[in-house]
């Protein structure tokens, strides 16, 4: 049976991101724990090795698949970082409009800076994918 490689583990998200390289990377990234934070209410904790989350809500899909994932989340990637929101939800693309310099994957998305963005739609971003994943998760979100 496929194992889950991406869990809620007892890592110091502190340690993660002092380990970053970059100072303009770890300086992006303590902003974005606070953004976090302080629009989610959640504290902060690892998935797996590179993840940040916060809160966590538990998914089972029609294939009968099922685990546990952050509400929202952000990896600083050596690259780019990585946001992390609910998949399928179609008032994202709304708000990635007015969003500032970013590429999309599936769930992520990506910025090279935090100062690329408007801080203040990714709030916005934050507290909708978190409604978006309690609504079409209603008995599993924490």
């Amino acid at each position: 049976m496929y194992e889950l490689k991406t869990k809620e583990n007892d890592s110091s998200v502190i340690e993660f991101i002092e380990a970053i390289e970059s100072p303009k990377k770890k300086e992006d990234a303590y902003k974005l724990l606070d953004i976090f934070i302080e629009t989610t209410g959640y504290p902060a904790k690892m998935w797996g090795p590179s993840i940040i989350g916060f809160g966590s809500y538990h998914y089972k899909y029609a294939s009968g698949h099922e685990g546990d994932a952050p509400l929202v989340g952000f990896s600083p990637r050596k690259a780019k970082i990585s946001l992390y929101f609910a998949t399928g939800d179609p008032k994202r693309e709304a708000l990635l409009m007015d969003f500032g310099k970013h590429t999309t994957g599936k769930s992520c998305v990506y910025i090279n800076k935090v100062a690329d963005i408007d801080v203040e739609v990714m709030k916005a971003m934050i507290k909708q994918s978190m409604n978006f994943l309690r609504e079409t998760y209603p008995d599993g979100t924490n």
